[in-house]
């Protein structure tokens, strides 16, 4: 018989039940190295969680301890709930994932991770600047970036109808197993492909909403114009030249966006590319992967590809998971040892194998497995999803603001709004006075 036992559950009840469970009292058992109780972002991907499954058995055989993993989805915010629910009880699991803002926003109760994460960098490489400026504050790493759940959200483009509308060939440009040819990828061209393509009667599907897929996208648009609506020292840096050029992009785009697209939840741009009415969204592999299933002839001909290029470098929307070990945690060593594990690269290429490719490592040696050249159809399809060549600069929306107001600013969709605003006929200058004002509330709270 194994020395250690795993309990397996996945917890999609209410706020009132996540209390209820961390309520519980820690009761260490005989075994060697006692009891360690998990709680991991529930996967949509059929299948991957049994991948983290046999990885953490793996782990608990060989140290002897009895773990506890409850898959807590994030529909109906259930994780978030729960994270909040164990803050304020100070008691639960001793491993969580923590989605994007959510390390700095528990700094105080978080086991500080320098002693894991100098060691995984050594061994994988760097991690990229979106994962850097969201686990790390003050020179401590609050949590190590979970390659469950962390995800690129760059363009995924329709090989045909980007050939046939636009003159542009994607694949060529962004040849599977050879770096990217995309000096000519700018804003400029961006545009004049979604004029095309709008032209066409296929446009682009960018949303323009209050959601994260549609923040994501302002946010790699923004840094390519060195936008900023706060600086990294918190100062209000709304009314600049730079934010002016990037809501007078948006408003250019947006002309030959749907109609509707300041409507748009994260569902809406997957929706728009399966049923074969847009050549390009902005996105992970989520969309092609439920094409596979629901329009397999749009499937063969999706692409994923990097982000045009911007006046100030080209960037992408990177949005990370993390694990993070809460301080209140009775087994911390046990916490950390784990996490380590499932850090290894053959661990984390089983990961992004259950996956489909979805999942993706944050450390720069990580990013050349060979899942992303053989998925398919077409083979190759994912190949620069996970910017193999560093030809990118990886992101998160918002960055170098304080987290504090950064994510206040994130939340609440400020960048798209503005975006909305000036494109539906508000002065300039009035959407920045608003915007302003907003973001030094923000400050204020």
């Amino acid at each position: 018989m194994n020395s250690a036992r795993i309990a397996r559950r996945r917890l999609v009840g209410t706020a009132a039940a996540s209390a209820a469970f961390v309520a519980a009292p820690f009761v260490r058992g005989a075994h060697a190295a006692g009891k360690l109780s998990l709680g991991l972002w529930d996967h949509w991907v059929p299948g991957a969680n049994k991948a983290s499954e046999a990885l953490i058995r793996e782990w608990a055989d060989k140290e002897k301890v009895e773990v506890t993993i409850d898959y807590i989805t994030s529909q109906g915010s259930k994780l978030l709930l729960t994270t909040t629910a164990e803050s304020q009880a100070k008691s639960g699991h001793d491993v969580l994932a923590f989605s994007t803002w959510l390390p700095s926003r528990h700094a105080n109760q978080l086991v500080p991770m320098n002693d894991v994460m100098e060691g995984l960098i050594k061994q994988n490489g760097p991690v990229n600047a979106a994962v850097e400026y969201l686990g790390k504050v003050g020179g401590k790493w609050l949590a190590v970036p979970a390659t469950i759940g962390s995800q690129m959200k760059g363009p995924c483009s329709r090989i045909d109808l980007m050939k046939q509308l636009a003159g542009i060939d994607i694949q060529a440009m962004y040849p599977a197993g050879s770096p990217p040819k995309a000096d000519a990828w700018t804003f400029d061209a961006f545009l004049d492909a979604a004029e095309a393509c709008h032209k066409g009667g296929h446009p682009f599907g960018i949303g323009v909403g209050t959601t994260g897929d549609n923040v994501d996208t302002a946010g790699a648009i923004f840094h390519g114009f060195g936008a900023q609506l706060v600086n990294a020292k918190g100062d209000v840096t709304v009314k600049s030249d730079n934010v002016r050029q990037a809501l007078d992009y948006y408003k250019r785009l947006m002309a030959f966006l749907p109609a509707d697209a300041p409507a748009w939840d994260d569902a809406s741009n997957n929706k728009w590319l399966i049923s074969g009415k847009g050549a390009l969204i902005m996105d992970s592999p989520s969309a092609w992967s439920a094409a596979k299933r629901d329009a397999p002839k749009v499937a063969e001909q999706l692409w994923m590809h990097g982000f045009a290029a911007g006046p100030k470098g080209r960037y992408a929307p990177f949005v990370p998971f993390f694990w993070g070990v809460w301080n209140f945690s009775k087994n911390q060593p046990a916490g950390k040892s784990l996490i380590t594990h499932l850090s290894q690269p053959a661990a984390v290429e089983k990961m992004v194998i259950a996956s489909g490719g979805h999942d993706l490592p944050s450390f720069a040696n990580l990013t050349t497995l060979e899942v992303w050249a053989e998925e398919a159809p077409p083979k190759g399809a994912l190949y620069h999803y996970p910017n193999p060549f560093n030809h990118q600069n990886l992101s998160i929306a918002v960055a170098p603001a304080p987290h504090k107001v950064g994510e206040r600013i994130y939340v609440q969709a400020l960048q798209t709004q503005m975006a909305v605003r000036h494109f539906k006929g508000e002065d300039m200058e009035k959407t920045l006075d608003w915007a302003a004002r907003e973001v030094e509330s923000f400050s204020r709270n």
